[in-house]
């Protein structure tokens, strides 16, 4: 006499990201305060590592030391918000890196990292 006994193993749940909108605003520097000093001590070092997380060359961040305009962080915040469906223009990304350098590739930063680490819940329940 023997009984079937089968164990409920817990799933995960991967929720993700599928907003229109930024995960954080330009002004949220301060959300990851790791992240912010980075940017504050070695702004450079930093926009080097985020556009090498983008997938992008490591030194086109330099670029931007060389206009009026910085195209990287307006291209690479174009191109980070096309990749993700966010809505927004050229403009507004030109906007933003013109006027809040440092905070825009905060913004890009954090973005890249909330959309390519979901969020996992376990759940218990079958």
């Amino acid at each position: 006499m023997s009984a079937d006994v089968q164990a409920a193993q817990p799933r995960a749940f991967t929720m993700t990201s599928a907003s229109k909108q930024w995960s954080s605003g330009i002004c949220d520097c301060c959300q990851d305060r790791s992240l912010c000093c980075y940017t504050c001590w070695c702004f450079p070092c930093f926009a080097c590592q985020t556009a090498k997380e983008a997938g992008e060359c490591l030194c086109l961040p330099l670029l931007d030391a060389f206009g009026l305009i910085p195209p990287m962080a307006t291209a690479l915040r174009a191109s980070v918000r096309h990749r993700y469906g966010i809505e927004g223009s050229v403009c507004s990304d030109c906007v933003y890196a013109s006027f809040c350098g440092p905070c825009t590739w905060c913004q890009i930063s954090r973005e890249i990292k909330t959309r390519q680490n979901p969020v996992v819940f376990v759940s218990t329940a079958i």
